[in-house]
């Protein structure tokens, strides 16, 4: 156990360090500490690289995104929720298969580029980025050349959106809602979706990550979709079926949303007084701060120059048509 904390400590110092930085760069540049801490990360990160000695703990920053939206579900109203749900559920299901579509055709008929590359760029860019590539390469058995064609491709958009959307959000003069829907709905990983709704304002935050997490939650049925597909497509040939079916399900699915839910909802029964919510949501922002640190770092500009031009131009024509037409939606809407 001394070992591990250690090995991990080091990095979260890091973490820690970088995080205290952008907080303080904050108070001269008109940008939102998270953004901040993403770009010192970057900087750091491909500047000087990350250590050996400090790999074990920038890399537990996928747990701290994860307890920060866990925490989010304190400060998120329950009636509101119920009042969107509806609406809401149809806007990512909708959204999600135009996504999927759009970048399928796209990328097999428009730019050429065959086998299963097309398809993980289809999951990434629909519903939770690397993840989603992840999930859905172990179900339809893609290579490792091209999980890292499609993972590129997707943090090469990760990076992009992460400051293009902030920044349309108040060059049209976006509500808080339709912000932090239109970026939980079109925006890829859930780290960047995080970052640009509460870099445009708190209210956005809750509604990126409400819709983000909605869409999270069909990365295994998305993953069994394409299992299927590719095993009719080989004729049944392949032995393994559809990859554990329900439990291959669950395994897919993200638990933390479960955290999330039900503290929004114990939340809610007005168990927790005012101070303890601050607290909570202060602490959510605190790990949100070393996530987004650690995301800086993990971001290598030469892995994303790396990326092939077709894929980026089938990903890059497909966010623009439904991003736009959600915007258009979500305008008309809400």
């Amino acid at each position: 156990m001394v070992n591990v904390r250690e090995s991990v400590l080091p990095g979260i110092g890091v973490l820690v360090v970088i995080g205290l930085a952008a907080r303080a760069l904050a108070t001269v540049v008109p940008t939102s500490h998270l953004i901040l801490a993403i770009v010192v990360g970057l900087l750091v990160g491909n500047l000087y690289g990350v250590p050996d000695w400090a790999s074990a703990g920038v890399g537990t920053n996928k747990l701290w995104l994860e307890g920060g939206i866990v925490l989010m579900g304190a400060s998120v109203a329950l009636d509101r929720v119920v009042d969107a749900g509806p609406t809401i559920l149809l806007l990512v299901i909708a959204t999600v298969m135009t996504t999927i579509l759009t970048v399928e055709v796209l990328a097999r008929g428009a730019f050429g580029i065959r086998g299963k590359i097309g398809s993980l760029l289809a999951a990434g860019s629909s519903i939770c980025g690397v993840s989603a590539v992840v999930a859905t390469a172990g179900s339809i058995e893609a290579d490792e050349d091209q999980i890292a064609y499609a993972a590129a491709t997707v943090l090469l958009f990760d990076a992009v959106t992460l400051l293009a959307y902030p920044a349309l959000g108040h060059l049209f003069g976006l509500s808080d809602k339709v912000f932090g829907v239109w970026a939980g709905l079109t925006m890829f990983s859930t780290g960047p979706v995080t970052a640009a709704g509460f870099a445009f304002s708190q209210a956005a935050g809750q509604w990126a990550l409400l819709v983000k997490l909605t869409r999270n939650a069909l990365i295994g049925l998305a993953a069994i979709a394409y299992a299927l597909y590719y095993i009719r497509r080989s004729g049944g040939e392949r032995g393994d079926a559809v990859p554990g079916g329900i439990g291959y399900l669950w395994h897919s699915f993200p638990k933390f949303v479960l955290g999330f839910l039900g503290l929004m909802l114990v939340a809610n029964t007005g168990v927790l007084g005012g101070a303890q919510l601050a607290s909570l949501e202060h602490a959510a922002d605190w790990l949100f701060l070393l996530a987004f640190a650690g995301l800086g770092l993990d971001i290598r500009l030469d892995e994303l120059r790396s990326t092939g031009l077709k894929p980026v131009l089938a990903v890059l024509v497909s966010l623009i048509c439904v991003s736009t037409v959600c915007l258009l939606v979500l305008t008309t809407l809400f």
